[in-house]
């Protein structure tokens, strides 16, 4: 039994060709040609069972057989903000990963103490598409533009806000603890700050607004681990 191939063809539904990407992978790599199948998946939560009907040189066309609407596999926004490493393929993995664990959102934050200004989402959507394709998601995450840490603490928010920190002298209570009580929503968004951690005086900002001061456990974590397990957290306490 042949292993299924996936492509991911935003507005599958409305195409006939896949992206050029996407094409070359299926004529080169995987040597697709007319009436073999496919599955396309648009990024909006819908697989497409579909098959090759014209295999050009730099061109694939398909026919849609099938539509394959998917269930969410968790309840409410899984969100994640977080500011970027220094060394940007810590991020890369990072995001590899929670896709793979599946969440909705990931915000880039520029604290006090970042080393990192710049993120190039870009590539980050490429790694972020080949690890969709990868683990199946149906959804594609959104990824948002670094802004400012104050910017983005103020800005209006549905659902439970979490900053989570290291700062013993700040009360805070245990994230997986926090995630399984009831609420009103079962959105989500958590902040991990950078290296050196988020400032006490941004902590104190974003509790002013709203957001409850949380830790990860008593392991001191590396920022895109506990990216990582922030979202491993919230998917969880969400199945």
């Amino acid at each position: 039994m042949k292993e299924a191939r996936y492509f991911y063809v935003p507005d599958a539904a409305q195409q006939t060709e896949l992206p050029a990407e996407e094409a070359m992978h299926a004529l080169r790599v995987l040597r697709l040609k007319s009436g073999d199948e496919m599955f396309l998946m648009d990024g909006a939560g819908n697989y497409f069972k579909a098959q090759v009907t014209i295999a050009a040189t730099h061109h694939c066309y398909y026919e849609i057989l099938e539509s394959m609407p998917q269930e969410p596999q968790w309840q409410g926004r899984v969100q994640l903000a977080i500011a970027p490493t220094k060394m940007m393929d810590r991020i890369e993995w990072m995001m590899e990963k929670v896709t793979e664990v599946g969440l909705d959102e990931v915000s880039f934050l520029n604290c006090q103490f970042s080393e990192r200004r710049l993120v190039k989402t870009t590539r980050l959507d490429k790694i972020v598409v080949s690890a969709m394709k990868q683990s199946h998601k149906a959804w594609k995450p959104v990824i948002n533009e670094i802004v400012s840490f104050k910017s983005f603490v103020q800005q209006p928010r549905e659902g439970r806000k979490y900053i989570a920190h290291c700062y013993e002298e700040i009360p805070r209570s245990y994230l997986f603890e926090e995630l399984q009580k009831p609420s009103d929503s079962e959105d989500a968004t958590v902040m991990i700050g950078p290296e050196g951690d988020f400032s006490i005086d941004e902590v104190k900002l974003a509790m002013e607004a709203g957001w409850q001061s949380v830790h990860l456990g008593k392991s001191r974590l590396r920022t895109e681990t506990a990216g990582l397990s922030a979202v491993m957290m919230m998917q969880l306490a969400k199945k």
